[in-house]
């Protein structure tokens, strides 16, 4: 089951709520309601973000995935964002399309759950041009694999609710009242044992862009700062949800829960960066190899596993579901 808001271009009020601190709200999205009280069950999925790239390394990390999902098992991949480098993609029949998703998850048959980073709205980066972020939600019809129904949405595995957000729209405050009521009234109506939501920024990380509220290292500095995506996860993750996962640094890390909340940055699908030191504690963290994560969600305990290009086993541990200690 999948529910969805709307689907609909931000692009004028992305630039109005640049230059002029305001912009045009996206419609509300209503979600359906869980098929009664979800509890109990075993979930398994892979999570990779910011593999856009075609390049050989994104290659080797999907080869390794598909080889660990043969062995382990996988439902679907979590997709999260930056899906294009650099700019997005221009159409639904850009040739991107095939050379950075397609083609190096060819031997997939499972869906893939894809978010929007801030290269897929375009700008090399600055992520102003909703057109481009329009083009993967219709994108949708055509792939077997690719699910996007909306440029935030939900859906229901066993007794875990997945939330997809838009963070590149909460970064710049486009449609962010929209799009938190949405969350606030969905995560409200759950019945389902996990609630787990999945975006491209992270709320905290020790890579180079760190964590929200002081990305880049600039705090106080308005917008690039990050301060409206900590105000929308203080308000509506924290306490809310149980796990979030989260690319936008190149790196892997699974840090200790905070706020209520268990995170991860899986953001090596194609390539890395170093880590920076921002102030969090890990029970693991690697800059030196592309890779991706791994997760199995059985009733209370999620088990999770970093592995790397060649399908090496980095890291692996599990943890009960984080608001049973609330």
């Amino acid at each position: 089951m999948t529910s969805r808001h709307p689907s609909q271009l931000h692009v004028l009020g992305l630039v109005a709520g640049v230059l002029a601190g305001s912009c045009v709200p996206a419609d509300p999205g209503g979600g359906d309601p869980d098929p009664g009280t979800l509890a109990g069950g075993r979930v398994r999925f892979a999570v990779l973000g910011d593999g856009g790239e075609g390049n050989d390394t994104q290659y080797l990390v999907g080869d390794a995935m598909h080889q660990v999902c043969e062995t382990r098992g996988c439902d679907f991949v979590l997709y999260l964002g930056d899906n294009f480098y650099e700019s997005g993609v221009a159409s639904v029949d850009d040739e991107q399309f095939q050379t950075k998703f397609e083609m190096p998850y060819a031997d997939f048959d499972v869906p893939f759950y894809v978010v929007l980073g801030n290269h897929d709205y375009g700008n090399g980066g600055l992520g102003l041009d909703a057109s481009r972020a329009q083009y993967q939600v219709e994108y949708t019809e055509v792939s077997d694999r690719w699910e996007m129904p909306s440029e935030y949405y939900t859906f229901v595995r066993e007794h875990v609710r997945f939330f997809a957000l838009d963070t590149n729209a909460i970064f710049w405050g486009a449609g962010l009242g929209e799009q938190q009521d949405w969350l606030d009234a969905e995560l409200e109506a759950s019945t389902a044992t996990w609630n787990v939501v999945f975006g491209h920024h992270p709320y905290i990380s020790n890579g180079s862009h760190g964590n929200a509220g002081s990305y880049e290292g600039l705090p106080f500095v308005p917008v690039a700062d990050g301060q409206s995506v900590k105000r929308f996860f203080d308000e509506s993750v924290c306490e809310r949800a149980d796990v979030y996962f989260s690319g936008h640094d190149h790196n892997r890390q699974w840090l200790p829960a905070t706020c209520g909340v268990q995170h991860f940055v899986s953001g090596a699908a194609a390539k890395t960066t170093a880590l920076e030191g921002r102030g969090n504690a890990t029970l693991f963290e690697d800059d030196t190899r592309a890779g991706f994560l791994w997760v199995e969600i059985d009733d209370d305990t999620l088990r999770g596993a970093f592995y790397d290009q060649d399908g090496t086993l980095d890291f692996e541990h599990a943890i009960a579901r984080p608001s049973l200690a609330r």
